[in-house]
C-alpha cells in the first residue's frame, strides 16, 4: 500500500515532515435533497491532508418537486440558486482556486434538472458535476474513509439523503459494493406521510416499503462480506446527526463532538418510538433537531432503524464526514496531492496529530524525543509498569506528541490547557473513549496524580480506560521529565526491570556529558511513581 508521506518507523513512531507552510483553498458544495452544505478546505501539500477552515449549510428543500410532472419547483430552484450565489461569493472570499460542485438525486431525476444546473453554470460560474448513484456513494466512502481508521474491520456506511440512501461495504483498502436506492427521508415524507404524528399502520406500511426496496442493497452487502467477518456500521447524513444527537443528550455527560459516538440498536429503537408518538411541533422543541428536520426526521428514523435490523446488526457509529469531505479528497487525488486513496488510512491517526502539533506550535523536534522515550518506557516495562495489550502505545504516542500543546495558552499550568486543547480539538480516527484518554494522559503528565473531583478524570467512563491512563500518564512523565534542555543530551535510555523495581540508566550524547539536571529530574518522580504503582524507581547514568 502507498502512502502519500514518509512512513513511520512503526504504525505509533511516525517521523513526518512538517509543512512548509504550502497550502491550497478549495471548496466543495453539495446540492442535496434537502439541504445545500458548503466546505472549504486548506489543504497542506505536504502533510496530504486537509482541515476545513468553514462550513455552511442552508435547507433549500430542492426536492419539494411540483406533484404532477415532478419537476423542480421555480421557488425550489429559486432558494437553491441564491444559497448558492452566497456560497459562491463566500467561497471566493476565501480565494479559494477552486469550487468543486455536486448535485445529487434531487437534480439526478427531475426533467428540468439539467436545465438549472445550466441556469447555475450561466448565472453564477459554477460548473456543477450532476453525480450518479454509485458515484455518489464513492464520495460518501472517500469522505469517511478521510476521517476514520477502519483497521481491519470491513465497514458498511449508511448515508440516509432527502432522495436517496446509500449503503457501502468497504474496508481500509477498497470499496467492495457501491449502492444507491431510491429512498430517502423528503421522500418517503412527500409520497407517502399524510397524517403526523404517523399511524401504527403507515408505520408498518413504510416500514414494509423501505425493507423492500433496500433489500437488493443490503443482499448485495451480504454477499460481499466474507465469512467470519463481523461489520462495523457507519452512519452520515442530517438524519443520523440528529438521531445520534437525541440519544446522547441521555448520557450523564454528553460528547463535545458526534463523530465516532457509538449508539446502539436499543437506544436507537428508544429514540425512533418517541418521536414517531410527537407532532411536529413536539419534535421542533427538541433542541437538536431543526424546523425542517422536524418534519422529515421520522421517515428517515425508519430508514435508519429498518436497515440496522436488515444487516443484523447491534449498534452505529456516527460520522461527521461524507459527501463533501468526499468532494475535496477526490480533489486531491485529481490534482496528484494523494497517490491513492488509501493514504489517509495509512496514517490517519498520525496525521491528526502532527496537524494539532502544526496548529499549536508545539516544538515537534522536543515532542518526538519525548514520544521516543515514552515508547521505550512503554516496550521495556510490560508487566511491570503496565498490562496493556497494545491499545495503549498509540494514544501513548498522540499524548507525547500534544502533552506541551498547553503552552500555546500559557506556561503555567500548561498540562491542564493541553488536556482543554486536545479535549476540544479534532482527532480524527480515534473514537471518543480514545480522544478522552489522550487528554488525560496528557493532563497527569506533570503535577498531581488523577483525583475524582477532576473533569479529565470523570470524563473516563470505565475502570479500564481509567487505569490505562493512570499507566499511560506515569511513562509520560518520566519521559517528559528527560525533556529538560532545547538540546537532545540523552542518547538513549537502558531499561532494567524485575517485579516491583525499575532502574533507568541514561545513556549521554557525548562521552562525560553531564546529565545530573536529567538525573535530579527523574528521580523527582520516584514518590509519584511508588504511590501510583508501587514500583521503585532508581536512576543512574552511564559511565
Amino acid at each position: 500500500m502507498l502512502d502519500a508521506v514518509s512512513e513511520p518507523q512503526s504504525q505509533t513512531d511516525p517521523q513526518i515532515i512538517l509543512s512548509s507552510g504550502r497550502t491550497r483553498r478549495v471548496a466543495a458544495i453539495d446540492i442535496g435533497t434537502n439541504s445545500t452544505h458548503l466546505l472549504v478546505a486548506s489543504v497542506d501539500t505536504t502533510l496530504r491532508t486537509f482541515s476545513i477552515e468553514q462550513a455552511e449549510k442552508s435547507t433549500t428543500r430542492l426536492g419539494e418537486r411540483d406533484p404532477e410532472t415532478g419537476e423542480l419547483t421555480a421557488a425550489a430552484m429559486q432558494r437553491s440558486y441564491d444559497t448558492l450565489r452566497r456560497f459562491r461569493d463566500l467561497a471566493n472570499s476565501h480565494q479559494v482556486e477552486q469550487i468543486v460542485t455536486a448535485a445529487t438525486s434531487a437534480v439526478r431525476e427531475a426533467p428540468n434538472g439539467r436545465d438549472f444546473l445550466q441556469k447555475i453554470q450561466d448565472g453564477l460560474g459554477l460548473e456543477v458535476d450532476l453525480v450518479s448513484g454509485p458515484e455518489e456513494a464513492r464520495l460518501i466512502y472517500l469522505g469517511v474513509l478521510s476521517g476514520m481508521s477502519f483497521g481491519d474491520r470491513p465497514h458498511l456506511l449508511l448515508d440516509i439523503g432527502g432522495g436517496s440512501t446509500e449503503l457501502i461495504l468497504a474496508d481500509g483498502r477498497d470499496a467492495r459494493a457501491l449502492t444507491s436506492t431510491r429512498v430517502g427521508a423528503v421522500r418517503l415524507q412527500r409520497d407517502f406521510v399524510k397524517d403526523d404524528p404517523i399511524p401504527p399502520q403507515r408505520r408498518s406500511f413504510l416500514q414494509a416499503f423501505i425493507q423492500g426496496s433496500l433489500e437488493p442493497a443490503v443482499d448485495k452487502v451480504h454477499r460481499r462480506i466474507k465469512p467470519g467477518e463481523i461489520p462495523v456500521l457507519v452512519a452520515t447524513s442530517g438524519t443520523a446527526m440528529a438521531i445520534g444527537a437525541l440519544a446522547a443528550s441521555e448520557d450523564d455527560r454528553p460528547p463535545l463532538k458526534l463523530h465516532g459516538y457509538r449508539v446502539s440498536r436499543q437506544r436507537l429503537d428508544r429514540v425512533v418510538d418517541k418521536l414517531v408518538t410527537m407532532t411536529p411541533d413536539q419534535r421542533r422543541d427538541l433542541s437538536p433537531i431543526n424546523d425542517r428536520r422536524a418534519e422529515i426526521i421520522v421517515p428517515g428514523a425508519l430508514i435508519l432503524q429498518t436497515t440496522m435490523q436488515m444487516l443484523g446488526v447491534d449498534e452505529l457509529v456516527l460520522s461527521e464526514r461524507a459527501l463533501r469531505e468526499g468532494l475535496i479528497v477526490d480533489w486531491m487525488l485529481r490534482h496528484g496531492l494523494l497517490e491513492d486513496r488509501f493514504s489517509f488510512q495509512s496514517s490517519i491517526r498520525q496525521r491528526t496529530v502532527i496537524h494539532q502539533v502544526q496548529r499549536f506550535a508545539v516544538n515537534q523536534h522536543r515532542a518526538e524525543r519525548v514520544a521516543a522515550h515514552a515508547l521505550t518506557l512503554y516496550d521495556s516495562t510490560r508487566g511491570v509498569m503496565h498490562q496493556d495489550d497494545g491499545q495503549g502505545r498509540e494514544l501513548l504516542w498522540a499524548a507525547a506528541m500534544l502533552h506541551a500543546c498547553g503552552q500555546h495558552i500559557n506556561l503555567s499550568a500548561y498540562h491542564k490547557h493541553s488536556w482543554y486543547l486536545i479535549r476540544h480539538g479534532e482527532l480524527l480516527g480515534y473514537s471518543e473513549a480514545e480522544h478522552l484518554m489522550v487528554a488525560a494522559i496528557a493532563r497527569y503528565h506533570r503535577r498531581s496524580l488523577p483525583k475524582k473531583r477532576h473533569d479529565s478524570w470523570q470524563a473516563l467512563v470505565t475502570r479500564e480506560n481509567r487505569r490505562l491512563v493512570s499507566d499511560m500518564a506515569l511513562m509520560l512523565r518520566l519521559a517528559a521529565a528527560l525533556d529538560r534542555r532545547p538540546e537532545p543530551v540523552v542518547k538513549s535510555l537502558q531499561i532494567e526491570t524485575s517485579p516491583g523495581a525499575l532502574h533507568l540508566v541514561l545513556v549521554p550524547e557525548r562521552l562525560n556529558q553531564n546529565l545530573s539536571l536529567e538525573q535530579w529530574s527523574l528521580e523527582s518522580c520516584a514518590e509519584v511513581v511508588r504511590e501510583a504503582s508501587g514500583v521503585k524507581l532508581r536512576v543512574s547514568v552511564q559511565g
